[in-house]
């Protein structure tokens, strides 16, 4: 009885089965967590293998093979349809890993969209389920897809004008002329491609979500202003005086639109007359996303810095810095800084000037020497310090009454930028005046000293901790 199990040739089938299913669910699971870990698109093809093909394999041999059972039985054949698709699962993954998702970036297999290859992949699981059926079962298939191919003609006769307009979107997919996150400017509506289906493309807009048809789009001209990439830029136009000279204002302009924050590093800046009064400057820019806010912040500082440098911005005339209003802002910061008689105060105004700075603008700029001492008025300054990896460190906050450019005194350039807040109001001593009422006293000439070393010395800190 025992020499008949033993001669069987169920056993060795049982026994193999038995042995065999453990050590590959083993293989298969240690091949799974290495590709995991490097992070590879064989990860799902492998999980298939080793969750359902393996022991389906194992079932249907254990059927057909260990308990003889006739391979007409249902039981075999519903283990061998299943065994069969996923073998068709399997290789269709496996080609979607290595043919598409690893695709190198730039190649033909990398722009191919995603509808495609799902519609490539039910294409070719209905006629594998087809042909499984046909060869287990021995189901008549000939006739369903004669039926199908009718129904087709049907339906494509009936739907041709939608299904033209499908097939145009989906060509234009397959070209890819923008991804998620390109700007687009159409003929409907100028946004940033936040979403791209089979159907049509939705644009993000300032005034909601533009959704245009694929076929639309297939069927016009565009233009991707992220193509190629960082070469997007701005025009503003600016209206001048004609009696403002132009390289004055040019030179303006451009000084402006290079401290812009959002401008783009490795872009040039140009200002250029455009005729009559018109003045053109380009900025570049990282994203169209930056244009209105650019454009705002651009014209604020040209508003304010024109009226400091003497310009006509539209043609208009600055009042602002007034006899009275100076005489007031001399008394109220400068005078009890520098210790001022009401005589010393009335000598002080033909030497000060009163002026006022846009949010963000520049008020001292790293490096410069200053040629003058600034007292803020109103409106809050706020210093930072540069490190060598280009990062800003922030050394304080100047408020009302607070002043900066005292490093005019010993000459020495400064050491960090200062940017307005808010909008700033600041009176400004020239130089000269400043040396003249500190000769007068030198205690104050001592406290300015002071003030600039522990200045100095704390932005040291700060650097040096950050």
């Amino acid at each position: 009885m025992i020499a008949d199990v033993f001669t069987s040739a169920w056993f060795y089938w049982a026994v193999g089965i038995a042995v065999g299913l453990p050590i590959g669910l083993v293989v298969l699971t240690e091949w799974q967590h290495a590709l995991r870990r490097r992070h590879s698109f064989l990860v799902r093809p492998v999980t298939v293998l080793r969750n359902y093909l393996l022991p389906l394999g194992a079932l249907l041999l254990l059927l057909t093979e260990a308990r003889q059972i006739p391979a007409g039985a249902t039981s075999v054949r519903t283990v061998a349809t299943l065994f069969a698709f996923v073998v068709l699962i399997l290789l269709l993954s496996g080609v979607n890993a290595t043919l598409f998702q690893g695709a190198p970036a730039g190649t033909w297999r990398k722009r191919v969209p995603t509808i495609f290859v799902d519609v490539a992949r039910f294409v070719l699981i209905a006629v594998g389920l087809a042909v499984i059926f046909s060869y287990i079962w021995g189901a008549n298939v000939r006739g369903l897809f004669t039926a199908l191919g009718i129904t087709s003609i049907v339906i494509g006769l009936t739907l041709q004008n939608s299904v033209g307009q499908i097939i145009s979107g989906l060509l234009m997919l397959f070209e890819q002329p923008f991804q998620i996150g390109d700007w687009l400017d159409t003929a409907a509506a100028r946004g940033r491609v936040v979403e791209v289906n089979w159907r049509a493309v939705h644009l993000e807009t300032g005034a909601g979500t533009q959704i245009t048809p694929n076929s639309v789009l297939a069927g016009a001209s565009f233009t991707n202003l992220s193509r190629p990439a960082d070469a997007h830029s701005i025009t503003v136009t600016t209206i001048f005086s004609l009696d403002d000279p132009p390289n004055q204002v040019c030179a303006l302009l451009t000084r402006l639109a290079a401290d812009l924050p959002m401008r783009r590093p490795d872009g040039t800046v140009s200002s250029t007359p455009a005729g009559g009064l018109e003045y053109q400057t380009t900025i570049p820019l990282h994203s169209p996303a930056d244009d209105g806010e650019t454009k705002k912040l651009f014209l604020q500082w040209v508003w304010y810095a024109s009226r400091r440098a003497g310009l006509h911005l539209d043609e208009a005339e600055d009042v602002f810095s007034t006899t009275e209003r100076l005489a007031a802002a001399v008394a109220e910061v400068v005078a009890p800084t520098l210790r001022l008689s009401a005589d010393q105060q009335r000598e002080l105004l033909g030497a000060a000037n009163l002026e006022r700075y846009g949010i963000g603008e520049l008020v001292q700029r790293v490096g410069e020497v200053p040629e003058r001492m600034t007292f803020i008025l109103s409106g809050r300054v706020q210093l930072t310090a540069g490190g060598d990896d280009g990062s800003e460190t922030l050394i304080g906050i100047l408020e009302n009454g607070s002043y900066l450019g005292q490093s005019t005194l010993t000459r020495q350039p400064v050491i960090g930028n200062a940017h307005a807040l808010d909008e700033v109001t600041v009176v400004h001593v020239e130089r000269d005046h400043i040396e003249t009422v500190v000769q007068r006293n030198p205690v104050l000439l001592q406290e300015f000293g002071r003030i600039i070393e522990d200045r100095r010395a704390h932005a040291r800190r700060l650097l040096s901790a950050d």
